[in-house]
């Protein structure tokens, strides 16, 4: 359970304190392995939840284990894993992944002791890992409460229906309104998340 001070601190906020009241309790569904977190991550990108999900079960059922490991995905064979319907793009993207984490390129334990700014550096470095899968990754995996993810389109949605705004926020807007949400940025992105029905399942 969260820190109550979080809840606390965005329920001051009347239009908060009403999704709040909606929505129930903040409960982040935390993914502990961390590759997992990053594949799924990259699965998911550009892609509804509901088809991201189904790829994302048909890529565990080619493993025989709960999640596969960077090397079991290694080798695998291009063939095999574009009959889950990942993309060409995606499939290298996961290799690449599988590669650095692998050789110990990528240090995932370590990763942990970054701060976020570090963390998104060093991710944003693998290929196919862009700013928003690492912002993703600080939030699931992570756990982090202060992650803005300013070009989350559920988050932009959210925002615009809780102002009542004529189009989706821009960037330097969605950080002037966000300013009164810190340190718990995350928070408030989540529960903005779960206010949209379409959103409603998201962990």
């Amino acid at each position: 359970m969260i820190d109550k001070k979080a809840f606390k601190f965005l329920k001051k906020d009347p239009k908060f304190a009403k999704i709040i009241m909606q929505v129930g309790d903040y409960n982040v569904k935390i993914t502990k392995n961390r590759y997992q977190s990053l594949v799924e991550s990259i699965i998911s990108q550009q892609l509804s939840g509901s088809a991201a999900n189904s790829i994302i079960k048909k890529f565990r059922k080619l493993y025989k284990s709960k999640f596969p490991k960077p090397r079991d995905v290694i080798k695998t064979s291009d063939s095999k894993l574009r009959t889950t319907g990942l993309s060409k793009m995606k499939i290298v993207y996961i290799k690449e992944l599988s590669k650095k984490i692998e050789s110990k390129e990528l240090n995932m334990r370590k990763i942990s002791t970054q701060s976020d700014e570090q963390v998104i550096e060093v991710l944003t470095d693998v290929k196919g890992i862009g700013r928003w899968t690492a912002e993703m990754f600080l939030i699931f995996s992570l756990g982090r409460l202060d992650i803005l993810p300013v070009g989350d389109l559920g988050l932009k949605k959210g925002i615009q229906s809780m102002y009542s705004l004529k189009e989706l926020p821009e960037k330097e807007q969605i950080e002037q309104l966000a300013e009164s949400w810190k340190p718990y940025r995350t928070v408030a992105t989540w529960y903005l998340w779960k206010s949209l029905e379409k959103f409603d399942t998201i962990g």
